[in-house]
């Protein structure tokens, strides 16, 4: 393990306990400022990016600074995940939050989850061989294994309100508008 990802590691102990207070605390402040002034679930969100290296990218999203990479076959220096990766790094980690939230609110209790994303891509776009195929995935597939008490069909459940209620999920699901402008700096 790097240096970093102990450091990492060693912030992520909270436990079942510290969890739903964590819940609890963020749920009611949440529900009541939503309550209050319903624009104040409207949030916008901001990354900037500068390209390094090969075909690189230094990510700074508030405080926190990240790297986007392609392997060598995609002319990178493999120093980090791809952009598509991270796209389903993004998914992933959006379900694991929503699965805890709603878990909590539908109180349908697990102890562990992990979560698989595999997605298809067709590179024939992205290199201007074949123009009718879409640059983007094709298909993409989630598991998700959870361990705890419930049924099966209880599961189910908190799958469906996960399923109706993750925004990176409906990112990948529903079209959204993007303006795209570009400028010389």
């Amino acid at each position: 393990m790097t240096q970093i990802t102990e450091d990492i590691a060693s912030r992520l102990s909270a436990g079942a306990d510290e969890r739903v207070q964590r819940l609890d605390s963020a749920g009611g402040s949440w529900s009541s400022s939503i309550d209050g002034r319903r624009e104040a679930a409207h949030l916008t969100y901001s990354v900037t990016g500068e390209g390094e290296g090969a075909v690189a990218t230094r990510l700074r999203a508030g405080k926190h600074e990240f790297w986007v990479d392609e392997p060598a076959a995609l002319a990178g220096d493999d120093v980090a995940p791809s952009p598509v990766e991270v796209a389903l790094g993004a998914l992933i980690s959006c379900q694991v939050v929503v699965y805890r939230l709603y878990a909590h609110l539908l109180k349908i209790p697990f102890e562990d989850i992990s979560v698989t994303a595999e997605g298809d891509l067709d590179a024939a776009k992205l290199f201007g061989k074949d123009e009718a195929a879409r640059p983007g995935f094709t298909d993409v597939r989630l598991q998700v294994s959870i361990t705890g008490p419930e049924s099966q069909e209880r599961y189910e459940q908190l799958r469906a309100a996960v399923d109706e209620h993750c925004p990176v999920l409906d990112l990948f699901s529903n079209p959204t508008p993007v303006t795209s402008t570009v400028r010389k700096a």
